[in-house]
């Protein structure tokens, strides 16, 4: 339940089981994960699928929801970047109902660089870190 965090930060996140498997390193997941193709898979999938959770089309507002920062790597062989790039969309996309200390919204944080790891060197972990930190700083302060 995502409503009881002050703020979320995923890291080159793996959010869209249904296609998962079609990109990058996917395919070598599948008998970790299961086959989002197979029907019985998917039913499993689904259910964990962070992207199919956050549903836009609901008919009521989320009560709260939290800030969250994605970061992701355009270079990451691993992960594809579109999960996070999805995902942010998606959540820009639900409304909720914002409270009076809500800083609210989703932001992605995409590094042309990084690999898996999201930094090619220490200095550039140690930016994301800074952003990282910074992020949860300003949302969970921000109704002091």
């Amino acid at each position: 339940s995502p409503h009881r965090f002050g703020a979320l930060v995923g890291e080159v996140p793996l959010l869209d089981m249904r296609i998962y498997h079609r990109l990058l390193a996917g395919a070598s997941w599948i008998a970790e994960y299961g086959d989002p193709d197979d029907p019985s898979d998917w039913e499993h999938l689904r259910q964990m699928s962070p992207y199919h959770m956050m549903d836009p089309s609901r008919s009521e507002p989320f009560l709260r929801k939290p800030p969250v920062l994605f970061t992701t790597s355009t270079r990451d062989d691993r992960v594809h970047p579109g999960h996070a790039r999805k995902m942010v969309c998606r959540l820009q996309a639900i409304p909720w109902s914002p409270g009076p200390q809500d800083i609210g919204g989703a932001y992605l944080y995409e590094s042309p660089e990084g690999g898996h790891s999201g930094a090619t060197s220490i200095a550039d972990r140690a930016f994301l870190r800074t952003l990282e930190y910074e992020f949860l700083w300003k949302c969970l302060s921000a109704g002091e």
